[in-house]
């Protein structure tokens, strides 16, 4: 695998096309998506600190030359490195610390960064996993909550809750933030309190987003809006988790907890899912609630990603 014949100057051509971005209040973003690279890198900046996801295998000099181009060419203080093979799931678990180092690629050790998206900070953990802490392919999607979202909203599979922040920044009366780790609802408490946001207990809830949803139900639980952002596989205590089999009965359960002419945010991110599909699963599950919006990724993506976004109202 062969790189540019100056990666310093594709970076600075890159981060010429995202300029206006921090000009804006956004310092956590794509600056170099995989159509720009030949599809042999990603870059996402936050801050002062690179991430450089990898998705062809590099000699240890040729990923050197990557990150002290964009080191160079962009002023960081650090770049880490992430090696995405095709199949993560498994290798993610067996061999962390070869596909996420805890340490940079080069520069100084940063275990937290904190950066803005459209003038909110996040607090960004560029080496603790192969997920940093905020997925900024969904940045209209977030702008879209914060937008739109009142009354009571349920945040669910909410990782560091962006989301839910977003909600709480919106205005929105009641926000719950649900997911299975609690290290990441913790995170997201870190998050709330950067906005300087009340962030109890009680508004972030650890456990298994099914049993929530089922237990909600029963307890006849209605909100305004409702945010779907599952992983693409999981296992938990219901089960195995397939989005591209399953999500026809999340978006059930989810409409059931809907209130009169609420909203459901749903997202897919599945490669093997198509825009068609995921809206026929969306539909199977949920047939009384219509389509209002289709929402793509930011402008730091040149070209389409395997990301879907929907939102629907209840009558």
């Amino acid at each position: 695998m062969t790189l540019p014949p100056d990666p310093t100057l594709q970076a600075q051509r890159l981060l010429a096309r995202r300029a206006h971005l921090p000009a804006q209040g956004t310092t956590v973003y794509r600056a170099a998506h995989l159509t720009e690279t030949d599809h042999v890198y990603a870059l996402d900046l936050a801050g002062d600190t690179g991430i450089l996801s990898l998705y062809r295998d590099l000699s240890a000099a040729q990923e050197h030359a990557l990150a002290r181009a964009w080191a160079d060419a962009a002023t960081l203080r650090a770049v880490y490195v992430k090696r995405r093979p095709q199949e993560a799931r498994h290798a993610a678990n067996v061999d962390r610390d070869r596909l996420a180092p805890p340490r940079p690629l080069w520069g100084e050790d940063t275990p937290e960064v904190t950066a803005l998206e459209d003038g909110v900070p996040y607090l960004i953990r560029p080496g603790g996993d192969l997920s940093v802490g905020l997925f900024t392919d969904a940045r209209p999607a977030r702008r879209w909550v914060r937008t739109h979202a009142t009354g009571r909203v349920l945040n669910t599979f909410a990782y560091t809750c962006a989301f839910g922040l977003n909600a709480t920044l919106a205005g929105a009366d009641t926000v719950k933030n649900l997911d299975l780790s609690r290290k990441v609802l913790e995170w997201g408490q870190q998050n709330y309190a950067l906005s300087g946001q009340p962030h109890p207990d009680r508004d972030f809830i650890y456990g298994d987003v099914f049993d929530w949803l089922h237990r909600l139900a029963r307890k006849d639980d209605r909100y305004d809006l409702v945010i779907l952002d599952p992983p693409s596989f999981a296992r938990s205590r219901s089960g195995v988790w397939r989005s591209e089999r399953d999500y026809a009965n999340l978006a059930a359960l989810a409409a059931a907890l809907l209130a009169p002419h609420g909203h459901l945010l749903a997202m897919n991110n599945h490669a093997g899912v198509t825009h068609a599909t995921f809206e026929r699963m969306l539909h199977a599950g949920a047939p009384h609630l219509k389509v209002t919006e289709r929402l793509g990724p930011g402008e730091d993506y040149p070209a389409a990603t395997h990301l879907k976004v929907v939102t629907l109202q209840a009558d």
